[in-house]
This record gives structure tokens, C-alpha cells and sequence, in this order.
């Protein structure tokens, strides 16, 4: 088991290097306005999670998932190759629809406000 400091560390820097190789090195126009959110990485660094959202419509999120999935191999290499690690873990993606759900928060807040 890793020490939770180096996990927090590791998770900072897969999520540096998958943006940077998402903007830039990734030659696919589906990757527009998609944003890293946060890299979870279990304890045994084997598997991780990354959590992503995709400014726009269902339509463009598709799109997005179709991209990571296609690109997923190329963005694994890319994240292992900054690491220190004998074992790179293997990471999924996992659509993170956490800021949908303030938007729609905030909006009830404010009708509920306005009805005050």
C-alpha cells in the first residue's frame, strides 16, 4: 500500500500529463472542451479512475467518450511515462456530472429565492 501523500502526488501528475496530451497531443477534434477533473488512484496503484466533463450537449459528450475510448491506449502511454513506477495503473474513464448537478442546484436555490 502506497503511502496516501505519493498517491496524491501520482494522482496530480496523471492529471497534469492526461491534459496537457488531451490539448495538444491528441489530433482528434471531439477532444474540444473536455476538462480533467480529478484522477483517483486506488491504494495499490494498480487501477484509477479519471473523472471528466465535456462543455455542451449530450451530443458532444458522446463524442468526448467516443474520443477517450479510441485514444485511451495513447493516453495510457502518455500518463505511465512521467511516472516512477514499476506497474502503470490502468485507468478508465468516468463521466463526472457533478457540475450539472450545482447548475441545477443553483437554480432551484434562486427560483425558491425569488419566491420569497
Amino acid at each position: 500500500m502506497a503511502d496516501p501523500r505519493t498517491v496524491a502526488r501520482l494522482e496530480a501528475r496523471i492529471k497534469e500529463r492526461l491534459a496537457h496530451a488531451i490539448e495538444f497531443e491528441v489530433a482528434d477534434p471531439r477532444s474540444t472542451f473536455l476538462t480533467i477533473q480529478k484522477v483517483e488512484l486506488s491504494r495499490d496503484l494498480s487501477s484509477g479512475k479519471v473523472l471528466y466533463s465535456v462543455l455542451g450537449d449530450r451530443g458532444e459528450r458522446s463524442k468526448a467518450q467516443h474520443m477517450l475510448a479510441d485514444a485511451s491506449g495513447f493516453l495510457q502511454r502518455k500518463a505511465g511515462s512521467i511516472l516512477r513506477t514499476r506497474h502503470i495503473p490502468r485507468l478508465t474513464w468516468v463521466y463526472d456530472d457533478s457540475i450539472e448537478k450545482l447548475a441545477e442546484m443553483d437554480e432551484l436555490i434562486r427560483g425558491a429565492m425569488e419566491k420569497d
